[in-house]
Parts: structure tokens; C-alpha cells; sequence
């Protein structure tokens, strides 16, 4: 048997093997450097990794041409284990940036005492004399920097997967790192571990869920390829129980990874567990890269199959919507409040899935779906990151102040901070002259476009009681005398926090008042190559 080179497209998959290279470079930093001296090397290696992946990405994007196959530009890499098109490329500078911003709060140490929020020996129980010990010395997990490169990578691979094998792989490869992460907390640790320990459990849940699908799916196409999967959906002749089956416990799988109701119990934990620098960065990295691979799975690969797979999302994205926003309005802590807005913003991207998927379906006005959900991710993510950056600013003597009470008048006390925390509420709310509202709008013109009406009609009603608690906030830091028990004030932090909120307020703002240049540039990515 004769053997045959695979051709690698090394160029076009460059931003994927840098991450990744820079990752096995960090770990090898972890052995070389001592580890006092550890952490500036590995805050430079990670910065310039993602800096240097985010320019080739551009250079990569603005080269692709024209797929000889099909429709969109780009091309099908790795022996068709990785997919480079349009969408993929957008996916990729938005996760760059969002890791860089997610960096820059890694690498905070002025607000815990010239320490990371990171624990600094997560083999000590809390509680411990070695653990005291460890916060004596000052001592830091650096390991924290390759592990987010790792995951970054991950997130770099799922949306561009071009198969089900690659995709599960993407899917670990993001998820593992992510679980360790959120248990390495330096203050609250046995909540830190809690979170850890529930995301592992639902990433457990996800990768056996998707695992099961994958295996249904090959059943019924005899292949793993989405074109394969594609052509035997459209062919036809199958056993559609195998089928239909398949696409549900796929979709269940991508679905616990985004956070969507009925699949959501344990999220909000994980949010208020985790290190708040981890459920920024997650909070925003993790949708993107979940939501990019839902869209190939079902654009591509279950297209032709749409009329299946459209009423479970109607159902999915109802319930995300209105359970995220009913149970927002009774939290007592901010960030427990975020993670059910974050299940609502779910449910709200939900819609913009529902919508029509082609420019010639669409007409004249409005947006496709495909570039309603990018556009929308963009604005959502830019508003995650700078609100729990802001989260990391309001401490008491126990360390973050996360509990409404000790949030009330910190217009007062703080008004740039309670200010730009008051915008990016309203931006999640979707109030206009802010970049949330032009993210719903496209994001619902699609979807009533195709029909999904009575989804909107959900989708405005959610909005609205979202404004409920989002002003609640706004009112409780501007207009509520705080107790006496207590009260959080917001610590002067160093220029890299600093900077990652004013860069998210000012896409937030500009996204709101001139998003023509963003909408053209989400047009202009074309569509996935099928």
C-alpha cells in the first residue's frame, strides 16, 4: 500500500498553529524559568502569541478566494479537518481579541496586593497551613497563560472544523483547560472548586451527548465530513430515526456548551465561582467559538434538513430567553445576575439562527442570519468582557464585592466606573445609541424575515424585562443610600484592567452610534463553504 503525503496548508492555518505552537512554549517556560521569575515571560510569550495570530488572521482573511467547490470563499484544509473561510476568519480575530483582552486581566496584580487573582498553590486545601503558607510567600500559578492558550486554540478549531471527529477534538481541547481554570482562584476557593467541578460535569454531559450524536450521524451518512453528511441528508434514503436522532444530541451538546435552557443549571455557579478574570474571558470566548460551530453543524451539514431541526430551536431559544430574564430580576449578586443575562443573550442569538440563510431569501433589506448572529456576538462579547473587568474594580476586605448591597451608591463614590458598568448594562438591554440595540435588531430582521415572528414577539418581551433588572442595577449604584454595614469601593487598578474596559466601552459605543464599518465587514465574509 502505497503511502500518501497529506498536504498541509500551513500559511491559511497559521493563527491555529501559532496559538497552539505558543501553548507547548509555555508549558516549557513552566520547566525552564524559576518560578519566581516565571510570569512576565509568560504574560509576553501569551500577548505577543495572540497579537501576532490576530495580524496573520487578517492577512489570511483578506487573501481567501473564491472556493473552486462551492459557494463562499476560502478553502477546505488539513485533508479536510479544517474549514478556512469567511466566517471562520471573522470567528477568529473576534476570539483574538477577546483573549487579549481576557490576557490583560490574567495578568492583574495590583488589585489583590501586587498578587494575581490566581491561587497560589491549588494542590493546598483550603484552609490549610500550606495554603497560607503560599499566600504568605506570594506565590502564583503561571501555569494559568498556557492553559489559556491552549483553550484559545480550541476555540480557534471548532467553528473551522470541517468534520465531526475535528469538532469533538476542537471541543475537548477548549473545555479541559477551562475546567482547571476555574477552580484556581485565590480568595473563595471551595466555591472556586465548586465551579470547577460543575463545569466539568457539564462538559462531561456535552462531550458524551455530542460523542453519541457524532456515532448516530455516521450511522446514517457513512461519513463524518459535513459535505459527506450534507450530500446524504440531501440524497436522502436513510434511516431517518438515525438522523434525527443524531442532529437532537449533537444539538444537545453544542447547546450545553452555550449555555441555553433546559441545559443551564449549573452555569450562573460556574460564572460566580470562577476567578472573575476566567468567566470574562470564558463568558465571552466560549460563546463565540460554541455559536461559530453550531452554525457550520447546522448551515452546512443538516441545511437540507432545516424543517427538522427549526422547531426545536424555536423551543430552545423561547425558553433561554424568558427563563434567563425572569431569573435575572431576583439575583442578589452581579455576577449571578450576568450569567442569567448571559442566558438570555443565548436565547437572543437563538433568533438570529432561526432567520433565513441566503441574501436571495433575505431580499433587499435587512440581514442574513449568518451576519445578524456574527454582528451580534461581537456586540455581546465587547459588553461581557468590560462588565466583569469592572466586576474585578468593586472590592471590600473580603475581596470582590459581588452582592448588590454593597454595589449601592457607587455612582457616588466612583462615577466613571459605575458609569461605564450603567453602559454596558444598557448596551446588554439593547437601548438605542448602544451596540446592543443594533445587534437585536439584525438579529430579529432575519428572523422575521423567515417567519420566526412569534419568536420575536418572545424576544421583545424578554428585552423588556431584561430592562427591569439592568435598571434596577443602574438605580442601586446611582440613586440607593448604602447600608451601613458595609460597601464596596472600586481600587485603583493598573493600566492593563483599565485599558480593557475603555477599549470594550469604546466599541460599545461605536458599534451603537457608526456600526456601518462592522456590518460591511460581517457582509463582506461571505458565507460558509458547503
Amino acid at each position: 500500500m502505497e503511502f500518501i503525503k497529506p498536504e498541509i496548508e500551513y500559511v491559511e492555518l497559521l493563527p491555529l498553529l501559532l496559538v497552539l505552537g505558543g501553548a507547548c512554549v509555555g508549558v516549557l517556560f513552566e520547566a525552564v524559568f524559576p518560578r519566581e521569575v516565571r510570569r512576565v515571560p509568560q504574560v509576553v510569550l501569551t500577548m505577543s502569541v495572540l497579537v501576532t495570530a490576530l495580524v496573520s488572521t487578517i492577512v489570511v482573511g483578506t487573501d481567501l478566494e473564491e472556493h473552486a467547490g462551492g459557494a463562499g470563499k476560502g478553502l477546505v484544509g488539513a485533508e479536510g479537518s479544517v474549514v478556512v473561510d469567511g466566517p471562520t476568519t471573522y470567528l477568529w480575530g473576534l476570539i483574538l481579541v477577546f483573549a487579549i483582552g481576557g490576557v490583560a486581566l490574567f495578568a492583574e496584580r495590583r488589585l489583590e496586593g501586587g498578587v494575581s487573582a490566581f491561587t497560589g498553590q491549588a494542590a493546598a486545601l483550603p484552609g490549610t497551613e500550606t495554603e497560607r503558607e503560599a499566600s504568605t510567600k506570594g506565590l502564583e500559578h503561571t501555569e494559568v497563560y498556557p492553559l489559556m492558550l491552549f483553550a484559545v486554540g480550541g476555540m480557534l478549531l471548532f467553528p473551522a472544523s470541517g468534520d465531526l471527529l475535528t469538532m469533538f477534538v476542537a471541543l475537548e481541547v477548549l473545555s479541559l483547560p477551562l475546567y482547571l481554570l476555574c477552580g484556581l482562584a485565590r480568595r473563595r476557593r471551595l466555591l472556586s472548586q465548586e465551579a470547577a467541578m460543575k463545569y466539568f460535569l457539564l462538559g462531561a454531559f456535552s462531550s458524551g451527548f455530542f460523542l453519541y450524536g457524532a456515532a448516530l450521524i455516521y450511522g446514517y451518512a457513512g461519513s463524518m465530513t459535513f459535505a459527506g453528511i450534507n450530500d446524504a441528508v440531501r440524497a436522502g434514503g436513510g434511516n431517518q430515526t438515525l438522523l434525527l436522532f443524531g442532529i437532537g444530541l449533537l444539538a444537545v451538546g453544542l447547546l450545553f456548551k452555550v449555555g441555553a435552557v433546559p441545559f443551564q443549571a449549573w452555569t450562573p455557579d460556574v460564572y460566580q465561582g470562577a476567578p472573575t478574570a476566567v468567566t470574562a474571558f470564558m463568558a465571552a470566548g466560549t460563546k463565540v467559538a460554541a455559536f461559530g460551530a453550531l452554525l457550520r453543524l447546522f448551515y452546512v451539514a443538516f441545511g437540507a434538513e432545516r424543517w427538522s431541526w427549526v422547531p426545536m430551536l424555536w423551543v430552545v431559544a423561547i425558553a433561554s430567553m424568558v427563563v434567563g430574564a425572569v431569573l435575572a430580576v431576583v439575583q442578589s449578586d452581579v455576577k449571578r445576575m450576568l450569567a442569567y443575562s448571559s442566558v438570555a443573550h443565548t436565547g437572543f442569538i437563538l433568533v438570529g439562527v432561526l432567520g433565513v440563510q441566503s441574501t436571495d431569501e433575505l431580499g433587499s433589506t435587512g440581514y442574513t442570519s449568518l451576519e445578524g448572529v456574527l454582528f451580534y456576538l461581537t456586540t455581546y462579547g465587547f459588553a461581557m468582557i468590560g462588565a466583569f473587568a469592572i466586576v474585578t474594580l468593586v472590592r471590600d476586605t473580603g475581596g470582590e464585592a459581588t452582592a448588590y448591597e454593597r454595589w449601592a451608591g457607587l455612582g457616588r463614590r466612583s462615577p466613571l466606573a459605575a458609569g461605564a458598568f450603567a453602559f454596558f448594562l444598557l448596551s446588554m438591554a439593547g437601548i438605542p445609541l448602544t451596540a446592543g440595540f443594533i445587534g437585536k435588531w439584525a438579529v430579529f430582521t432575519s428572523a422575521m424575515s423567515a417567519g420566526a415572528w412569534p419568536v420575536v414577539l418572545v424576544a421583545i418581551g424578554s428585552s423588556i424585562v431584561a430592562i427591569t433588572f439592568y435598571v434596577r442595577h443602574i438605580r442601586l449604584m446611582f440613586f440607593t443610600e448604602p447600608s451601613t454595614d458595609g460597601i464596596g469601593a472600586v481600587t485603583q487598578s493598573s493600566l492593563l484592567t483599565s485599558g480593557t474596559i475603555l477599549v470594550c466601552l469604546v466599541a460599545t459605543l461605536l458599534l451603537g452610534v457608526v456600526p456601518g464599518p462592522v456590518l460591511d465587514l460581517v457582509t463582506h465574509t461571505g458565507d460558509f463553504i458547503r
